[in-house]
């Protein structure tokens, strides 16, 4: 494998400041290429979140990693930020080959198992703004920059397959709404791209090991499998760096069209391109969700990582 397949290419991974924004960008950066990577918290102004991470850290490592990585301050709610954005990006590089729409933001607002009557309709509403609205400004402002070379690729993160999130209930209704739209936009992206040479899929991490979910277990990445007393089924867990790593596959591939409209998933991926966790494992989490985890069968990640 080439060493720095990346090297000369620009990425903007929107939505970069932890989870798997942040090892999406350090992975591409990895591999070589110059990253944006975008939020609301830096250093000097928190979100709402009122966490640690920042895009600044998120910029280091991905210096440290060997390629480039570049902090800017950005609500992707706001379609000025955005155009002020792509508009640095392009005065600076004057190409953009990587757009990977990772924005979220919107753990906090979701009522887990509350019926829709039931659930506040502002945090919800919010909830569809920041998963639906940020993607299509910066699509709107990003793409014809995206487009101006042959071969660009547009990433929209989720969560879960289009198979599994078309066959279960996520939980939420808005939280379902969220998740499922970033698979249609790839698709409608996808057309869109295609007669200008690009390329648009969605793409799933499995069961993230984010800096969020690590708090929740009260564990470390060092000591995640404390966690699985509590939750075996986490045994099944991946790093931000998996699908990171799967990102940075797809955008070296100089074939990477032949993935075009189509759902991924970090798990998925790893078969095709060979790559695997930080452990050295290849988790795939969709396939044991379906076959383990949801039929009620005991924790055994034997065969699945």
């Amino acid at each position: 494998m080439v060493d720095k397949p990346l090297k000369g290419k620009v990425a903007l991974v929107a939505g970069a400041t932890r989870g798997a924004g942040r090892g999406i960008a350090v992975q591409l950066a990895a591999a070589g290429a110059t990253v944006y990577a975008t939020g609301r918290t830096t250093r000097q102004r928190a979100s709402e979140y009122g966490r640690p991470e920042t895009i600044e850290e998120t910029a280091e490592l991905a210096d440290a990693a060997g390629g480039t990585g570049i902090a800017v301050a950005v609500d992707h709610l706001d379609p000025v930020q955005v155009a002020e954005l792509v508009a640095r990006i392009d005065a600076e590089h004057g190409r953009l080959d990587v757009l990977v729409n990772d924005i979220w933001g919107g753990e906090l607002l979701v009522g887990w198992d509350i019926p829709v009557w039931e659930h506040s309709l502002e945090d919800g509403l919010r909830m569809l703004r920041l998963a639906v609205d940020t993607h299509l400004i910066t699509a709107h402002h990003a793409l014809p920059l995206l487009i101006r070379r042959q071969g660009g690729l547009l990433v929209e993160v989720t969560d879960g397959t289009a198979e599994y999130n078309a066959e279960n209930y996520r939980l939420s209704v808005f939280y379902d709404l969220a998740k499922i739209a970033p698979i249609r936009l790839a698709k409608s992206f996808a057309h869109e791209l295609r007669p200008h040479g690009g390329t648009a899929v969605s793409l799933t991490p499995g069961w993230l090991r984010s800096e969020m979910m690590l708090d929740h277990f009260g564990v470390t990445e060092d000591n995640w499998r404390d966690a699985c007393a509590k939750e075996p089924h986490f045994a099944i867990s991946e790093t931000p760096h998996f699908v990171g790593r799967a990102v940075a596959a797809l955008a070296a591939d100089p074939d990477h069209a032949r993935w075009t409209s189509t759902s991924l998933s970090s798990g998925g991926l790893a078969k095709e391109y060979g790559f695997t966790d930080l452990d050295g494992s290849a988790p795939d989490c969709w396939r044991y969700l379906v076959e383990v985890q949801d039929p009620g069968r005991p924790a055994d990640t034997t065969g699945y990582r």
